[in-house]
């Protein structure tokens, strides 16, 4: 995936989203988008999905151009996990991911045994059949997650998977991310305030201000490039400084 020279700027916005940004991953990785508030992680995303349309630039998902020709071929290759749970919460999980796996095409038993599946690995198997307002904050994390699986994507798109869960589930869905892109060969990537989690998760990193790339590199590398930074977070602070962004 790769974006190049994108640039976007909101109606009745003061300053650019994105700015000349630039940026490519190679296919098969764990790549981390990380920045402070405001960086405009949430922009860049939303236009690799198509959903946000940039100004200008040039934006490439694997082989395809984000562009009218492509966009619909481009949605059936991404899965997305929004930040902000996006289930119906009267509706059970299963309902949710029945109504999720039809938007796809996918119907009857192979969809029914695709969810049992996801359900049992990521430990929900018997609370399918709860509505979705019952479950904590990381059970609804996981169902959010299983609902952008469904339809076997060949890229993940991950805004904030790990916000507000308890520390079991934030394990569960780390773990589950790993084995998926070693097991699958799907790509992945995924976007976090948590350094830390960055550091563990990804294998390349790049971090972006005001709209901009400002770092690039492998988390091992770029904390190697700089002696004075005990980690990752270090780095990000040297480059990004250690004003509040709200």
């Amino acid at each position: 995936m790769s974006v190049q020279d994108l640039h976007k700027t909101y109606p009745g916005a003061l300053e650019p989203s994105v700015s000349g940004l630039s940026f490519s991953f190679p296919r098969g990785i764990i790549a981390g988008l990380l920045g402070p508030n405001g960086a405009g992680k949430t922009t860049t995303i939303s236009i690799l999905c198509g959903l946000v349309r940039a100004d200008s630039g040039k934006v490439q998902v694997f082989d395809l151009a984000q562009d009218v020709a492509h966009r619909e071929a481009i949605k059936r290759l991404i899965g997305i996990v929004p930040q902000q749970i996006a289930l119906f919460p009267q509706l059970t999980a299963v309902e949710n991911l029945v109504y999720f796996g039809n938007l796809y095409g996918l119907k009857g038993k192979p969809l029914r045994d695709k969810i049992d599946e996801f359900l049992l690995r990521f430990g929900l198997e018997k609370n399918g059949h709860k509505e979705v307002y019952k479950f904590s904050g990381g059970m609804k994390r996981r169902t959010n997650i299983i609902a952008a699986l469904l339809h076997d994507p060949q890229l993940l798109i991950l805004d904030e998977p790990t916000a507000g869960v308890d520390v079991q589930s934030r394990n569960l869905i780390l773990q589950f991310l790993k084995d998926y892109n070693q097991q699958q060969g799907v790509s992945i990537l995924y976007t976090s305030h948590l350094l830390e989690e960055a550091q563990s998760l990804c294998h390349e990193v790049a971090v972006i201000d005001v709209g901009r790339l400002v770092l690039q590199g492998q988390p091992s590398q770029l904390i190697q490039q700089h002696p004075e930074c005990r980690n990752l977070e270090d780095v990000f602070l040297h480059y990004t400084g250690l004003a509040v962004r709200d």
